[in-house]
């Protein structure tokens, strides 16, 4: 089994700020890491590997600097990794950027399975698998909680709803979303991490990959990020003091005039 999971390099949420002058995010000196819902997907494919043999083949779009969590990602299990680089990409919307990732699958190959985090967590659109499985012509299941059944040419999987699950047959080849119910990720191996520094990283640019420049990028992009700004808090604050009894009085007081 030939498995493709999508990983994605964001800043690390607790760091995160915006720069009150460009209304931008401020990267200077936070750490990038790996986005934490593709752990998942990462832990659920070598899982996959342990049990039904194959490879696991990590993928990401980025600068070259997203190398990086390549090599965390081989040192967890993963087999090979492809960096897709290049400066056409940048400034791409989740529709730019599903074509770049689709046009790379099929450069190496395209898989059986491709697995990816449920959402990242600097965007939070939770588009790219969707988009990607639609780029790609194949059946998709987001928000996949446990994978029940696996044969040669279908999964049964667990789908998470807001009022239980679903069970879904898929026929491969296939994406999967997959949420944090699904399993617990392992830390870097010793030996992992002496494989991840000595592999050889394929780095492919949009040449490489035959895209159309027209849909990369800006280019490709319909929508554009016009600015992020921290909403300014509004209204007064009041603090109600005295016993219990007179602060519900005067609670019920002040809300009687809002009514």
């Amino acid at each position: 089994m030939k498995i493709i999971v999508c990983i994605k390099q964001v800043p690390d949420a607790k760091d995160v700020r915006l720069d009150p002058k460009t209304n931008t995010l401020s990267r200077e000196g936070v750490q990038s890491i790996i986005n934490p819902y593709d752990r998942y997907a990462l832990e659920e494919a070598v899982r996959l590997k342990e049990k039904f043999g194959g490879t696991v083949t990590v993928l990401t779009m980025g600068p070259p600097q997203a190398e990086e969590i390549l090599r965390e990602s081989v040192s967890c299990g993963a087999d090979e990794a492809v960096l897709v680089s290049d400066r056409a990409f940048a400034g791409a919307d989740t529709l730019a950027t599903t074509y770049t990732l689709s046009q790379a699958i099929k450069k190496i190959g395209g898989a059986d399975l491709i697995l990816c985090g449920k959402q990242a967590i600097d965007g939070d659109t939770a588009q790219v698998g969707p988009g990607l499985a639609v780029r790609m012509g194949i059946p998709y299941v987001t928000c996949v909680r446990r994978i029940v059944e696996v044969s040669d040419k279908s999964f049964v999987v667990e789908r998470l709803m807001d009022d239980g699950y679903d069970e879904v047959e898929v026929t491969l080849p296939a994406l999967f979303t997959v949420v944090k119910e699904i399993n617990e990720p392992r830390f870097p191996s010793l030996k992992g991490k002496m494989r991840a520094k000595k592999l050889a990283i394929t780095t492919l640019t949009a040449a490489d990959i035959d895209a159309d420049v027209a849909q990369l990028g800006l280019k490709g992009s319909p929508t554009w990020v016009v600015r992020v700004f921290t909403p300014q808090l509004k209204g007064e604050r009041t603090m109600i003091e005295g016993t219990v009894q007179e602060q519900v009085d005067q609670l019920a007081e002040k809300l009687m005039k809002w009514c």
